[in-house]
């Protein structure tokens, strides 16, 4: 952090510690909420100011509008602040999917075990889907992606099966959002099983792709499972089996998350 001279009101020449030359508001912010750990969870104006540099006049303002927005709180008696109930409105929806991920991992380990293919774990972000964790396959020809890759058409098995639980007029903005085709959808959901896409080389030739839905404890579709599988060991009977491998794990991890599966009718 960059130390600069400033003048005090009688013009003399006082050093002393002020906010970082270029830094923004935000980032004052966030060095005032990272003072706080589980080891000091709360802390005055004095404090925080000896540990990020800044003058106490300046942390004080800062914590009146970090309180005003309820990501701290003070104590009345003794005016020192802890963490607010306010960061978790801010953090809330990004905690849901950590604890996805982490009841994930072993249904996930558990399904490229039994089927030998690479198990993957998506969610959406608007109408994208996202895989943010994987076990690939062992076998030295695969299908595999990195963490962040994104799907974002109807071919996609992983789009697809969100947009078929989607209710109608939600499914339309889908359409309404960019140039993707309502006619291919509709030709290729015909295809699909009950609460299964099924992807046979229309994004790439050489892969299959099979994704099953995951709901939460309140019933929200929240995440799918997705298999991915060279398409030349992948007959009519393979097929079935991994669409039945999917299903199982898709329904493990709503169970996982305090949620019922989904009844099925095929």
């Amino acid at each position: 952090m960059e130390v600069h001279t400033v003048r005090d009101t009688d013009g003399r020449g006082q050093s002393m510690t002020t906010t970082p030359r270029g830094s923004s508001p935000v980032a004052t912010a966030m060095a005032v909420l990272r003072c706080f750990s589980p080891e000091r969870p709360v802390l005055g104006v004095v404090e925080i100011a000896e540990e990020i540099g800044l003058h106490k006049s300046s942390v004080s303002r800062m914590m009146t509008t970090l309180e005003a927005e309820d990501l701290v709180e003070q104590d009345p008696l003794s005016k020192k602040f802890r963490l607010g109930l306010g960061l978790l409105s801010v953090a809330g929806s990004l905690l849901a999917n950590l604890d996805v991920r982490r009841a994930a991992l072993p249904v996930l380990t558990g399904l490229t075990e039994r089927t030998g293919e690479t198990s993957s774990l998506v969610i959406w972000d608007g109408f994208d889907a996202v895989i943010v964790e994987q076990v690939p396959s062992a076998n030295p020809i695969k299908h595999a992606t990195e963490l962040g890759t994104r799907f974002s058409t109807v071919q996609d098995a992983s789009v697809r099966v969100r947009l078929a639980a989607l209710p109608e007029g939600e499914r339309e903005a889908f359409f309404a959002a960019a140039s993707r085709s309502r006619a291919a959808y509709q030709r290729l959901v015909r295809a699909d099983r009950d609460g299964i896409a099924v992807n046979n080389g229309d994004t790439t030739p050489d892969e299959v792709g099979v994704a099953a839905t995951v709901r939460d404890h309140r019933g929200r579709l929240i995440a799918a499972i997705l298999i991915a599988v060279p398409r030349y060991r992948v007959d009519t009977e393979r097929l079935s089996a991994l669409c039945d491998a999917c299903r199982g794990a898709a329904d493990e991890l709503t169970r996982a998350l305090g949620g019922t599966p989904e009844q099925r009718t095929a």
